[in-house]
Order: structure tokens, then sequence, then C-alpha cells
């Protein structure tokens, strides 16, 4: 059976708070196996024989918003597309290591015009590039001290993103290659 990583948008913001062992009982009631959440900001690790991340956004959100009674966005990628993104080095090596690097998941593939939008956002603190349903963020400033945030992605996007650490994406690629 295929893996998949869901990865949850805004679960425990805005007085929200999702114990992680409720999560994992709620993707076992949806069908999943071997259920698992990494680190408690919204990762979900599962095995499901459908073949449609689409469908499987879908059926999730749907769930949680029943059960939690508020939208929680859903970006899910299989596992040879997380090693994809975890591998892909759209910056200097040096940059990366020296500064934060930030994935975006993204829902679909974003139009020229978002594209060009995210791209003006760049500085001497921030870089972008865009590579099929990820948005790579390099910031030069401490997340708090940063002019741009997820809101203003999504905004230039068109679309909702979700950020990860690539740390926590090398992570778990690496612990469920």
């Amino acid at each position: 059976m295929p893996k998949y990583f869901a990865f949850l948008r805004a679960i425990n913001v805005g007085g929200h708070t999702v114990k992680m062992d409720y999560l994992r009982a709620l993707f076992e009631a949806l069908g999943f196996a071997n259920v698992e959440t990494f680190i408690a900001s919204g990762n979900v690790i599962f095995d499901s024989p459908s073949r449609s991340s689409k469908s499987l956004e879908n059926k999730i959100e749907a769930a949680l918003e029943k059960a939690l009674g508020y939208e929680v966005i859903t970006f899910v990628r299989n596992a040879k597309e997380l090693a994809a993104s975890a591998a892909y080095e759209p910056f200097q090596e040096s940059d990366a290591k020296r500064h934060a690097l930030y994935v975006g998941f993204l829902k679909n593939t974003p139009n020229e015009a978002a594209r060009k939008k995210v791209l003006s956002l760049a500085s001497k603190d921030h870089d972008f590039h865009l590579s099929s349903r990820e948005v790579y963020w390099l910031s030069r400033v401490s997340f708090s001290d940063s002019t741009i945030s997820g809101t203003v992605l999504a905004k230039s996007l068109g679309q909702p993103t979700t950020l990860r650490n690539i740390t926590t994406v090398k992570r778990l690629a690496t612990k469920y290659s």
C-alpha cells in the first residue's frame, strides 16, 4: 500500500488544540493504515490504497471539518513526491546551510501570474523558487522579523499553502524512504 504524508494547515492555531493521538484516531477512522504523526505541527503519515492525492485531500478535509468544527486545509504528497521535495536544491548550498529554508506545499501548480507575484517578493532578506506544487523560501532573517508570512505567500499565489522547515521535510523523507 502506498505511503502518504498529509501536511495540515493551521490545525493548532486560533485557540484550537488537537492532540496527536486524537488526530491519529481520526485518520484511522477514515480507513488509513499505519497512521503516525510527526512532531505536533500537523504532519500525518499513513498508508492508503488510494492513488489520488486530490481525493485523499478532499476526504481528510471533510472529515476534519466535521470532527473539529473548522476547516483544516490539507496537502497530501506520496513518498516519491516528498523525497523529491526534500532532495530539491533551488539555492546555493552555502545559503541554504546558513539561513532558514522553508517548503510551502500547494494544492496546484501556480500559473505564470502567481509565479511572477511570488518571485517579485524577493529581496536582500528573501529568495523564492517554485517547482511543481512547492514554493521554496530562503529567509535570511528570523521568521518573527520577516515581512513575509504564509499568508503573504498564499495571497501572492492565489491559493493556500502550508510551510514546513526543510529539516522537517528531509527528516520525514529519510525516515520513510
